[in-house]
């Protein structure tokens, strides 16, 4: 596309959960086209354009790595009146991780010394995302200073990642060869509000290369 744009992202570790692993958690071997989207809107995104995921470049070997987490195994519950009693008293709500009552040692399967390039493009979805120069010289400016609007993370806000954008030719995976990943969480589709339900697909990775389909191919399996 010529208004597509490559960036590559990488970190230390990396966790693309797979959905029927109810506890613990193990991650797929290659990155989600949800969680690759999440790392260019965290660099750029507005409601009148869609980014679509195009292809994934598997760079570096498939590691695992087992670790154990501690995880909080309740959630902050929030009213309208405890708001208010905070700020009238000028007490934070919160809850202590470190409480032994809600603190969960959990085991987890993720990945080791991760890097990938995601090449992208983007949809308009309204008359302003038509202006497709703009936002595209937006995207760029942005990723070339390092601009986010948070820190992109791979697969889970705890594994945070580095970003630099890709001007030239992409870099050699050291993968080859075929292989069958199975099926894989392609994205949610949040078309019904209420019944936002889960898309899948059978990515197949050639020499580190993963080509997505558009969210609406009949390759995603809603």
């Amino acid at each position: 596309m010529s208004y597509g744009v490559k960036v590559k992202v990488w970190g230390d570790y990396a966790c693309f959960t797979r959905p029927e692993m109810k506890v613990e958690r193990v991650s797929y071997d290659v990155m989600t086209p949800s969680a690759a989207r999440a790392v260019i809107e965290a660099i750029y995104w507005k409601p009148a354009i869609r980014w679509i995921i195009d292809k994934i470049h598997v760079i570096n070997p498939v590691k695992f790595d087992n670790i154990r987490r501690n995880e909080i195994g309740s959630k902050l519950s929030i009213t309208v009146g405890k708001i208010e009693k905070a700020i009238k008293e000028g007490e934070p709500i919160q809850l202590f991780a470190d409480d032994s009552k809600n603190r969960q040692q959990r085991a987890a399967m993720v990945l080791r010394d991760v890097c990938y390039v995601i090449e992208a493009y983007f949809e308009p979805l309204s008359k302003d995302g038509e202006n497709i120069g703009k936002h595209l010289e937006i995207f760029n400016r942005r990723a070339r200073k390092g601009q986010c609007f948070y820190q992109p993370y791979l697969g889970t806000r705890e594994f945070s990642s580095s970003f630099e954008f890709i001007e030239n030719d992409v870099p050699t995976s050291f993968l080859a060869g075929e292989k069958d990943l199975g099926f894989m969480l392609f994205d949610l589709d949040f078309s019904d509000k209420e019944n936002i339900q889960p898309m899948f697909y059978r990515p197949k990775m050639v020499d580190g290369i993963i080509n997505v389909p558009h969210p609406d191919s009949v390759e995603v399996l809603k």
